[in-house]
């Protein structure tokens, strides 16, 4: 064999690369290519843990152990950096959720061979997988999924339901999309099943907007310690134990070596239920929560009342109406946690700003390092990158990063 024959890396889809850069499918570093195209499986080429992988399209990498996770997840955010020639002054080493830790999940349903299939799609196709086990889901929330086949499996004729589940402090919250219960007997049916299921809501979409069939009582959630309200579909991290790293990066990096806080004023931008100004406000910092969507801007200012927090949530779309330099200049840091497109507007009013400190939390590598380079232009310094695996055995790749002024 030579070291064309040998698997070095895995490149960003989760296909195993060569030196003369050949893509193999299901391969892990140290594996070599046979002449026939087989593998022979090196020391990193592990059994995966879920009899639906190379078919579920949930996961690409379960065939690899977790010095290559950790280097994978590692390696995404080092090479989005670098191919904007940017270089950390600390690489921190990457945190990757455990298995069974997802507490949000969206899967589908659909009726086959006269009966419902519940999972997530086929790798590249509209076909569902039908789930018998998931080494990524929380027990809890895969626990549902043999009911709900149950239930189901009283719809007529052909289906396609999306289901979406959101692990919650009373329980697991329930959205299904696309279904009908029309009826009393399906009705009934329908909040049994909630109540047998200790469901902490169920919310059901029949083609009239989302409706709460069962909320026993009010669906709440932790983001940064606090108890807020939770609103049907609100964005929420994916594992409990990732927003824990995300929130320890932004504490470490916002408090003095004492741990007293460093920042008097802190801005959080696209900050959802509050998960960052809840964790960083205190008797010494004030946080501005910024968020376009409503339902999450309420849920924040109304916790943030009740806890008596020095957070002040503010509805404004950061997109259409980004913060300006001038509005920027009052504050000690800014925290931004923005969608996948990242936030290049705001971005370039930040490069403008007088800020010392910028945390920017990204689950997308590649608009992060499109706008670190606009912030490193402005005369930023990339201080600290933490690699963040929550999507354990996916190629979906999160970070958190410091940037520091280095002229003001």
């Amino acid at each position: 064999m030579t070291d064309t024959d040998t698997i070095l890396r895995i490149a960003a889809k989760g296909d195993g690369v060569t030196a003369d850069n050949r893509h193999v499918a299901g391969a892990a570093p140290g594996d070599i290519v046979r002449a026939d195209g087989s593998l022979e499986h090196g020391p990193h080429h592990v059994d995966p843990p879920c009899e639906h992988f190379g078919r579920c399209g949930g996961c690409q990498l379960q065939h690899c152990d977790e010095e290559t996770l950790a280097d994978f997840v590692t390696s995404r955010v080092v090479n989005a950096a670098s191919g904007q020639d940017i270089t950390p002054d600390i690489l921190a080493p990457p945190h990757v959720s455990p298995p069974r830790s997802r507490r949000r999940a969206s899967l589908h349903a659909m009726r086959v061979g006269g009966k419902p299939v519940i999972g997530f799609r086929e790798a590249r196709s509209h076909k569902v997988v039908d789930l018998v086990e998931c080494p990524v889901l929380l027990p809890d929330l895969f626990a549902l999924i043999a009911p709900l086949r149950k239930l189901l499996a009283r719809q007529k004729g052909k289906f396609a339901a999306d289901i979406d589940l959101v692990m919650t402090r009373q329980g697991v919250d329930l959205g299904l999309k696309d279904v009908s219960f029309d009826g009393l007997e399906a009705t009934e049916a329908v909040l049994e099943f909630a109540g047998a299921n200790g469901l902490a809501r169920l919310v059901v979409d029949q083609g009239y907007g989302p409706e709460a069939l069962w909320e026993p009582e009010p669906v709440t959630v932790s983001p940064g310690g606090v108890d807020v309200a939770y609103p049907t579909g609100a964005f929420l991290q994916a594992t409990a134990d990732g927003e824990a790293a995300l929130i320890a990066a932004a504490r470490d990096w916002l408090a003095s070596a004492e741990g007293a806080p460093r920042s008097g004023a802190v801005a959080d931008l696209f900050s959802g239920l509050g998960t960052f100004a809840f964790a960083l406000a205190g008797p010494s910092t004030k946080v501005l929560a910024v968020e376009a969507a409503r339902d999450a801007h309420l849920a924040c200012k109304t916790a943030a009342g009740r806890a008596q927090l020095p957070v002040h949530a503010l509805h404004r779309d950061l997109f259409r109406n980004p913060l300006q330099a001038d509005e920027l200049n009052r504050f000690d840091a800014v925290v931004l946690d923005p969608p996948r497109a990242g936030a290049k507007e705001q971005v370039r009013h930040l490069a403008q700003s007088t800020v010392p400190r910028i945390v920017y939390i990204s689950c997308n590598p590649s608009s992060w390092a499109r706008d670190a380079r606009t912030l490193v232009d402005a005369g930023y310094r990339l201080a600290e990158l933490r690699p963040v695996g929550q999507f354990r055995w996916s190629t979906h790749v999160e970070l958190a990063s410091l940037f520091v002024s280095e002229h003001r």
